[in-house]
């Protein structure tokens, strides 16, 4: 890919502070590793988003969209082509009674506490989760017994001929960590979600009592992408984990977290290729012990 070419052509697109060139992908994903993307842009319109897809398709560039980063690892070479970041700059929502349309860049956490704030209820679960309402969608994301698709209604996308549709809750196909905007090339604009009117003081408490929950149970206080792997059929990947003996494992600047099996963290001084080995181990000790191969649900992306 030619990036003076591409930022050219992006430059009549969008603003120029929204296009980065050789961006560090650390700065992007919450495990804060990675090497540089070529090009990052974050468009602010749907007419951006439309028009970056037209110039996509017409000179065949590869691309990969991201949301907040929060469950990606990416690889030390880092991407090649270019990266659209889909993320504070799309993030406007509207509230009417128990209707909330919220802009795919939108963090879970912020959209989170204007719900509380407008008293309505359904939306604790995702509150604590870090990321956006795209990747949220992608992956269906979910937490202490709840999912997006207990609470969407309907999702708009755009595809790469610039054509918006508007899929509801059955045509997303929502299921364990996936949907089908995962699996089509599109982007998520907006979605709507349905939820209940309920009371303030009794959802704030459910909530606090959830990031109680978190801060007890997860390193938080260390990079990560959080959960690092699927739950496998009839078990539980931290406590296979555990029982591997593989608790507080560490290599280099990477590590099992000591406070929840589950979670690989970058204790501050990580390399990708650091979490990937020790990624790695984990699961040839686990299926060697249990014969249970665990699958991650990190995304792993980019070139060693």
């Amino acid at each position: 890919m030619n990036k003076e070419y591409v930022y050219e052509k992006l430059l009549k697109i969008v603003n120029k502070e929204d296009i980065k060139i050789d961006e560090p992908m650390k700065k992007h994903i919450s495990f804060k590793v990675g090497g540089p993307a070529d090009i990052l842009v974050t468009p602010r319109t749907e007419e951006e988003i439309r028009e970056i897809l037209k110039f996509i398709k017409e000179d065949d560039i590869p691309y990969l969209i991201i949301g907040n980063g929060s469950n990606m690892l990416v690889k030390d070479g880092g991407l090649r082509g270019l990266v659209i970041e889909i993320a504070d700059n799309f993030n406007t929502s509207k509230i009417e009674g128990n209707t909330v349309e919220v802009q795919s860049g939108a963090l879970l956490s912020t959209l989170g506490r204007e719900i509380l704030r407008n008293s309505l209820k359904g939306f604790e679960f995702a509150t604590g989760i870090p990321g956006t309402i795209g990747g949220a969608l992608c992956m269906n994301a979910g937490a202490y017994g709840g999912e997006m698709k207990d609470i969407v209604k309907s999702v708009r996308i755009i595809d790469m001929d610039g054509n918006i549709r508007e899929l509801s809750n059955e045509e997303m196909e929502f299921k364990y960590r996936n949907s089908l905007v995962a699996n089509i090339k599109c982007v998520v604009l907006s979605c709507k979600i349905e939820l209940e009117k309920g009371n303030y003081d009794e959802i704030k408490a459910h909530i606090d009592d959830l990031t109680n929950r978190r801060v007890t149970k997860q390193p938080l206080n260390y990079p990560s992408a959080g959960s690092t792997f699927k739950r496998p059929d009839g078990h539980y990947a931290g406590q296979l984990i555990d029982e591997s003996g593989l608790r507080g494992l560490t290599l280099r600047g990477a590590q099992v977290s000591q406070k929840h099996c589950g979670f690989v963290v970058n204790l501050g001084d990580a390399e990708a290729k650091d979490l990937l080995d020790l990624i790695y181990i984990v699961k040839s000790t686990v299926y060697r012990k249990f014969g249970v191969m665990l699958e991650e649900e990190v995304k792993i992306l980019g070139e060693d």
